[in-house]
């Protein structure tokens, strides 16, 4: 008795001070450079999640596209479940949404793991190489995350740290000023510490990654001499020569990608993209797709449907709509004619649901008209040099058009924006871009009269119609509202007005 008494009280002692097998604590990790590219990988794990993974997903097309006049949703009569969703297009916001938490939280997640790395690596026994490398990412990623917030929820809470109490946690939420201060700082320093892309693993940020980002926040911040100087830093890119070949999940990383979100269609590894099921019409069977295998309803689908004035953006001619924007016709259930969808993801499936599309964040298209934009916006009589850098995209021989003219700054505005929305469309460009150039009331109050005025025009049944409130776009609506569960657990957390 009395051994058996000793062996538990021994057993007792043990599990008392020895710590879980299944996790690592911090005090052993962060020690190695291994350790490092763990928990680098870590970071980019959370950018599937804010992009969108599962069955109609909470990604990051339902703020950044489907809040604007691009796409919208198939009303779904059988299934009313995912409703919440509708209410970012309908600028009928709940802050109880799961579009606003998933950014939020996801966000927040990613930019704890950042701020790990980047406080314990500077005491980490690692080569210089890796030092920068690893510090360089989890600053891009850090200030990626943070440009995010503050573009679709202003100013929010600025944590730098990895904090280990509440209180390092529980603060108030910083001015728009300061979180782009914090940017900049970032986003500088990821871009003097990375590598060029040439000497970067493929599907990882680079220096050319972080100097879009920094040209990306002078263009919002109008600062337009600062842009075209970051700008003009992204070198090692160039543009494909076939416009479906950018999204094409055999050709990921190719030379005009900056950066994209990394899914990969393996069944064991679960990190497999679906935007394909999400963005088709409801179908009775997925199988009826070319491409996609036989498999039950995709009754949660039919979201980020290309609006009719989305496909009048296009120009005659131009090859870049055919690989944008496909067409469905049939289904024994729904009948379809010439249903549109967006074609950029929909690649087929190896497994129902497993589809192996990349997302892409910053091409190097982008930054060329970034640069027309900023070189423009300076005025000086530099309008040739700007068109310039428009017709690169916009004549260039993929597209199928003839290059552009303009002699007038207020003319040439006009076409890069044009041009920004048919070039990135239904990547996540459009409401954030209607934003920064102060159109959005203007185009959407339009956009949802001509929506009210005649739903069927917007893939709604006949007789049903959008809440009476629906596109009441107001100047609070040019923000999300911080979701309902941050504003119970922090104190000092304030709503954005209206909400």
């Amino acid at each position: 008795m009395a051994l058996l008494t000793g062996l538990a009280i021994t057993s007792c002692e043990d599990f008392l001070t020895c710590l879980p097998e299944t996790s690592v604590p911090k005090e052993r990790f962060y020690k190695t450079e291994a350790d490092f590219e763990q928990a680098n990988v870590g970071i980019y794990e959370l950018l599937r999640a804010i992009y969108g993974a599962g069955a109609a997903n909470y990604g990051a097309w339902l703020m950044g596209e489907m809040r604007s006049d691009n796409t919208t949703f198939q009303y779904n009569t059988v299934n009313r479940g995912y409703a919440d969703r509708e209410y970012v297009g309908l600028f009928t916001d709940d802050a109880n949404g799961g579009a606003v938490s998933n950014k939020y939280n996801n966000t927040y997640y990613m930019i704890q793991r950042a701020n790990q790395v980047i406080q314990y690596i500077e005491d980490a026994n690692i080569s210089e190489t890796a030092y920068k490398n690893y510090k360089g990412q989890a600053l891009f990623l850090r200030a990626l995350g943070y440009f995010d917030l503050v573009q679709y929820f202003g100013g929010v809470p600025l944590v730098t740290v990895a904090p280990t109490t509440y209180d390092q946690t529980m603060v108030p939420r910083n001015s728009v000023d300061e979180v782009y201060e914090q940017i900049i700082k970032d986003a500088t320093e990821a871009a003097n510490l990375l590598p060029p892309v040439n000497q970067q693993e493929k599907g990882y940020a680079s220096q050319g990654s972080a100097y879009t980002l920094l040209g990306n926040i002078y263009i919002v911040r109008k600062q337009w001499a600062e842009a075209e100087t970051a700008l003009k830093k992204v070198t090692g890119y160039q543009l494909l020569d076939d416009y479906a070949a950018i999204f094409d999940p055999n050709n990921k990383n190719h030379a005009e990608s900056i950066f994209e979100i990394q899914y990969w269609d393996d069944q064991a590894a679960g990190k497999q993209s679906d935007f394909a099921y999400n963005f088709l019409p409801i179908l009775s069977n997925p199988g009826l797709v070319e491409g996609f295998p036989d498999g039950t309803t995709n009754n949660y689908a039919g979201w980020n449907i290309p609006t009719p004035e989305m496909i009048a953006a296009y120009e005659p001619g131009d090859k870049r709509k055919d690989a944008s924007i496909g067409y469905f016709t049939g289904d024994p259930v729904y009948n379809y004619v010439n249903f549109p969808y967006v074609k950029k993801y929909v690649h087929g499936a190896t497994l129902p649901g497993y589809c192996n599309d990349d997302w892409p964040v910053y091409r190097y298209a982008e930054v060329l008209l970034f640069l027309a934009e900023a070189i423009n916006e300076q005025g000086g009589g530099r309008t040739a040099e700007a068109l310039g850098y428009l017709n690169q995209v916009h004549a260039h021989p993929r597209t199928g058009l003839s290059p552009l003219t303009a002699t007038d700054q207020a003319e040439l505005r006009e076409l890069i924006q044009q041009e920004r929305r048919v070039e990135l469309a239904f990547e996540n460009k459009r409401w954030l871009d209607l934003v920064r150039t102060g159109k959005a009331i203007e185009v959407m109050r339009a956009f949802g009269e001509r929506f009210k005025a005649d739903p069927t025009q917007y893939y709604y049944p006949e007789n049903v119609f959008p809440a009476a409130e629906a596109f009441d776009v107001t100047e609070e609506r040019l923000l999300f509202p911080i979701p309902d569960r941050e504003i119970r657990l922090n104190p000092f957390m304030e709503q954005n007005p209206g909400y």
